[in-house]
């Protein structure tokens, strides 16, 4: 997923890129509105992140409405320190697809970015997340693997839920800490490394391939095919 993050606070766009490249995106950053809109207008992106006012007499409003003057209906969230709800109203009736007041957690800023990129996918409309054999129905929360039901603790389920929705992409401490125990700091416990041995017993164990791997200080990823092992060794 290609994501364009314009942002002139350096601070905000090296926050926001991190963790995006953190979650398996490809992120380029600009940091000024002609340098942002230049950008935008001459590639393709999954979606677009940027800031509503910027320097170069060139404001996120104004990039959002050229996008669609040109027929571009790539997503775009505007993050902005302007709060009040006209300025949200004047942000979504620009064109945005979502409005995000500053300062926010990384961990809600990626869940907006998901929810975007779901709803502009082929077949987002889905109730069902599918890895191999292993099912996850969103409406009746009914977790099955092959022919088996496998039930779970509402942590397990917001977890496998999480690591499904990311399949074949690296998730890191900080990603899970933020997203499935909304922690903004590292508790330094092994609660991760727990729910993740207290899944795979239930997800993986009497299944020939394995589903949840473990990348040796990076994370994990949810997928049929095991990383390589000689640049990511499993645990």
């Amino acid at each position: 997923m290609r994501c364009l993050v314009i942002e002139d606070e350096a601070e905000t766009s090296n926050y926001i890129c991190k963790g995006l490249r953190e979650a398996g995106y490809l992120v380029t950053a600009a940091a000024t509105g002609p340098d942002g809109l230049d950008y935008a207008t001459s590639e393709d992106w999954d979606i677009i992140i940027l800031d509503r006012m910027l320097p170069g007499r060139i404001d996120g409003l104004s990039i959002v409405d050229k996008l669609r003057a040109l027929g571009k209906q790539t997503p775009v969230i505007i993050v902005s320190a302007l709060t009040t709800i006209d300025a949200r109203v004047t942000g979504l009736r620009g064109g945005a697809d979502d409005y995000l007041s500053k300062p926010f957690a990384f961990s809600e800023l990626l869940a907006r970015v998901e929810a975007l990129l779901r709803r502009s996918a082929p077949g987002a409309d889905s109730t069902q997340l599918q890895v191999a054999d292993l099912k996850l129905d969103l409406r009746t929360l009914r977790v099955t693997r092959g022919n088996k039901v496998i039930t779970l603790q509402p942590r397990e389920y917001r977890l496998l839920e999480y690591l499904m929705r990311n399949e074949n992409q690296v998730v890191t401490r900080t990603m899970l800490l933020e997203s499935v125990w909304d922690y903004h700091f590292d508790p330094q416990t092994n609660v991760i490394d727990v729910q993740i041995s207290r899944l795979r017993a239930k997800v993986d164990k009497d299944f020939p391939v394995m589903l949840i791997h473990t990348l040796r200080g990076v994370g994990y990823r949810m997928g049929a095919t095991p990383p390589d092992d000689l640049e990511y060794p499993l645990a």
